[in-house]
Parts: C-alpha cells; structure tokens; sequence
C-alpha cells in the first residue's frame, strides 16, 4: 500500500515516523529514507538506536534550497540518487520504506522522478512518500493521501523552530 503526507501544513514527517515506529514495534524491518534535510533532529536519536529501523540520508547539513550553491545541489543531488538506488536494490528486505521529504526533493529536481517512479511501480511492501506538492500521478497511485493543511504556526509570528517540536 501507499502512503502520502502532503501539503503545507506540519506533521507530515511526523505521521511518517510514527508509521515507522509502529512498524518497528511489531518487529518488522523499515527502511526511513529521509531527503533534503541534514541537520541533527531527535527523531533521528531515537529511530537510529530502534533495531529494526535502518535510517539512509545525506548528513551534511546544506540548509534551504535557496541557499544551496550549485555544488551544493549537485552534491545533495547525487546522495539523493545514491539513496535510491540502495532503495530500488535493498527494497525487498524491508517491510516498510519511508522516503521523507520526496516530493520537495522531486520539485527541486535533486533527486530523480525515474526511480522514484520505479520503487512506486515494483515495490510490494508499505510505502510512505512524505513533502509538500505531491503530483498528481503519485496521489494516483496511492492507496492513502492525507493533505495536511497549515491554518496557523508560530513561524508566521517570528517564531524559530524548537528543538524537540519541530526538530
């Protein structure tokens, strides 16, 4: 089955992670393959210490897109693909996959809709596809699309993001 958190609203990775956890607490292998974010998160201590949680990411820290140089993009670009293509090769030995973040990596063009397309086509298990502007042809193919929708958040009144809520 497939899985999608979208829209311009907090929680999608959230919801992600709970599904992995839940997953996990019945002792069956997850792959939580996270996109465009590097930075330390607490979610990350907690997931990584989880046995039968694998986390797959890019561990620099490149901030915005609209900050990133071109090397930088061309840098988080390629550990992007990478990523898939440990996905489209090791797929078969997880039970669930999460790709957090997908679809912004997707609409910046830094990882490639191809293989993205592929492990959406061939993979059997759950699938949790996370990040804001899903296409059509993903929402498509889903077997489940939840559109979270932001009404209010503390950003919009000069509020930073918190360690432990938003990060």
């Amino acid at each position: 089955m497939i899985h999608i958190y979208t829209g311009d609203g907090k929680g999608k990775t959230t919801a992600a992670i709970g599904l992995a956890v839940r997953m996990a607490g019945y002792r069956k292998k997850v792959l939580f393959a996270q996109f465009l974010k590097g930075s330390a998160t607490g979610e990350l201590r907690i997931m990584k210490k989880t046995q039968h949680i694998t986390v797959i990411r890019c561990d620099n820290d490149y901030g915005f897109v609209r900050d990133m140089s071109e090397a930088d993009k061309e840098s988080i670009k390629k550990c992007h693909n990478d990523n898939l293509a440990y996905i489209l090769s090791h797929m078969n030995e997880f039970d669930m996959i999460v790709m957090d973040e997908i679809f912004a990596a997707l609409s910046y063009g830094l990882a490639d809709l191809e293989t993205v397309k592929r492990i959406v086509r061939t993979y059997s298990g759950e699938l949790v596809l996370t990040g804001r502007g899903a296409d059509e042809w993903f929402a498509n193919k889903a077997d489940y699309v939840s559109e979270i929708h932001s009404r209010k958040h503390p950003y919009e009144k000069g509020v930073s993001a918190r360690e432990g809520v938003e990060y």
